[in-house]
């Protein structure tokens, strides 16, 4: 029975906020609260959530990114040289708008020794008996994310400058998270997904980008960045095509950028196919055979509506097509709330989801 990643049954990392932290956010920004106060009820609400995960019979568990607004801002806004800016318009998903807010570059990027989400990774060690994992937005997103005009330093207008520079970034990340007692990190490099899609292969297009070109370099800093990893320490890499109040912001299969997204040397790969707009299975059939595992993300995070337990068989029936099936998993498409406003589900929803995600490894492999 495997208890160490790679698993069978695992997740993406983020939950519904338990409603004692939401009350405890908005009173923080209405100014009732300080941030001990915050400190103290995310504190409080954490361990709940892990004994959530664990009585799921999940192997692997997270804070559930309790601690945060978005998924990939806050840690972005942490780090030396990124600052967050709010403006008045967001980013465009289906039907919704994302909060607006903007990264900027407004000096040397570097990862800091004291970066909070190591102690955030600590908080989780401290509190489980099983392995504790920790999800960050990966490198690509720093480019993604960041518009050309929010680049301040001369140096960076030079995209291979700045390539370089976030490369070093995640090298030094890997490395302190290691030190910090991570065996499981997972870097979220949804980008690979978006840049499958017809609109903003255009809109990358529009700002001076080939997207190939760009699918090549998000890889090869994806590549570089844990390369040095340390034997012990397995990385995942999640990608989507966007999740916000349930709602998406990309549409595209896999084909454009799978032989790239299977040359990062990532060991576990979160994989969206929970829907038409993922595309076939057929670029499964790129995986190289060994121990790198992906996790197709058959069970959905967007709706309550639960999955069967034989549609999910017939499924890797038709995945085993592409892949041997020894080099797959089960995990939900995305988190359960890549921000803090959640997704169109409820608590008991998203523990049936984690439930079924165990049964399904369960039935189909032996083990979690």
């Amino acid at each position: 029975m495997a208890d160490t990643p790679p698993l069978r049954a695992d997740h993406v990392g983020s939950l519904l906020r338990p409603a004692s932290v939401a009350a405890a956010r908005k009173a923080r920004a209405e100014g009732r609260l300080d941030e001990a106060g915050l400190r103290e009820a995310e504190d409080a609400a954490i361990p709940a959530l892990i004994r959530m995960q664990e009585n799921a019979g999940l192997k692997a568990v997270t804070d559930g990114e309790a601690r945060r607004s978005f998924w990939h801002y806050d840690f972005m806004g942490m780090l030396e040289g990124m600052e967050l800016v709010e403006r008045s318009e967001g980013v465009q998903f289906a039907g919704v708008k994302l909060r607006p807010i903007f990264p900027t570059i407004t000096g040397p990027l570097a990862f800091p020794d004291d970066h909070p989400m190591l102690e955030h990774f600590r908080f989780v060690g401290a509190h489980t008996s099983v392995t504790p994992k920790i999800s960050i937005p990966g490198p690509s997103c720093l480019h993604f994310r960041t518009a050309k005009a929010d680049i301040a330093p001369p140096e960076y207008q030079d995209p291979e400058a700045l390539f370089a520079a976030i490369t070093a970034v995640y090298r030094k990340a890997v490395a302190k998270f290691h030190e910090a007692g991570c065996r499981y990190l997972q870097l979220d490099d949804i980008f690979f997904a978006y840049l499958c899609d017809p609109k903003h292969r255009a809109d990358k297009a529009a700002e001076g980008f080939d997207p190939d070109v760009l699918i090549a370099a998000y890889a090869t800093m994806m590549r570089e960045a844990i390369r040095d990893r340390p034997s012990d320490m397995v990385i995942g890499m999640h990608m989507c095509r966007g999740n916000f109040r349930s709602t998406h912001a990309a549409t595209g299969a896999y084909d454009l950028a799978a032989e790239a997204i299977f040359s990062t040397g990532v060991d576990v790969f979160f994989m969206e196919y929970d829907s038409e707009r993922a595309g076939g299975l057929e670029p499964l059939r790129l995986l190289p055979k060994g121990r790198q595992r992906v996790m197709p993300g058959f069970v959905t995070t967007k709706t309550g509506a639960l999955e069967s337990l034989d549609d999910l068989r017939r499924k890797f029936d038709e995945a085993a097509k592409f892949a041997d099936l020894g080099q797959l998993g089960i995990a939900p498409q995305c988190g359960f709330a890549s921000t803090e406003e959640g997704n169109a589900i409820t608590e008991d929803d998203q523990r049936r989801k984690l439930d079924l995600v165990v049964a399904c490894a369960e039935a189909i492999w032996g083990e979690v």
